[in-house]
């Protein structure tokens, strides 16, 4: 079994903001494959399913961003889930808007969600892919505005595209080798 695991913001207030890419990417796959992300524990909300013949587990952290770890670490060990098993899937302020990267592990590049997950996963040691939401002026006020709002209607194609395929890449994350998947969506926009 895998997990794959939507950051974002929990509530109405957030839902569509840069910050909630995580979410949108697990809507989209809970959607596809129909899978109900109707299940509670360790604050963090999942639906277990199958997608192309492969058990997985999807979720959503309810701790807000910057404690998503506090959510995805007691699940996967509730699971017995090894974070090799584990995609995360995240907002990167440092990708153009509509960009996809796909990592099979790192450090935080200053995120704070994934500053969250190493320090109770105990690793870097999982895969990501990053969603580019495009880069503010660099001051404090301003990135947190920034990823708190929502995309411009002419970014909006390109999110919608970058949606399309990280849903896409975490599929074949499920089946295909890590490195054919890397080559397959990094080569891309």
């Amino acid at each position: 079994m895998k997990m794959i695991a939507g950051l974002g913001n929990p509530g109405r207030e957030y839902a569509g903001t840069r910050h909630n890419i995580g979410f949108d990417v697990i809507d989209r796959l809970a959607n596809k494959y129909g899978i109900e992300i109707n299940k509670s524990k360790f604050n963090g909300l999942f639906g277990k399913g199958t997608v192309n013949g492969e058990p997985v587990i999807l979720v959503k952290p309810l701790t807000y961003m910057n404690l998503s770890g506090e959510a995805v670490a007691p699940l996967l060990r509730f699971f017995q889930i090894e974070s090799s098993d584990l995609l995360i899937i995240q907002d990167d302020m440092d990708l153009p808007v509509g960009r996809i990267r796909i990592r099979a592990k790192g450090s935080s590049g200053g995120h704070n969600g994934l500053k969250s997950l190493i320090r109770h996963l105990h690793s870097e040691e999982f895969a990501r892919i990053k969603v580019g939401i495009g880069h503010p002026p660099r001051d404090q006020q301003a990135v947190i505005s920034h990823v708190l709002h929502g995309f411009t209607r002419e970014e909006q194609p390109a999110i919608d595209d970058a949606l399309d395929r990280a849903a896409s890449a975490a599929v074949d994350w499920l089946v295909e080798p890590f490195v054919k998947v890397m080559n397959t969506y990094n080569a891309n926009k």
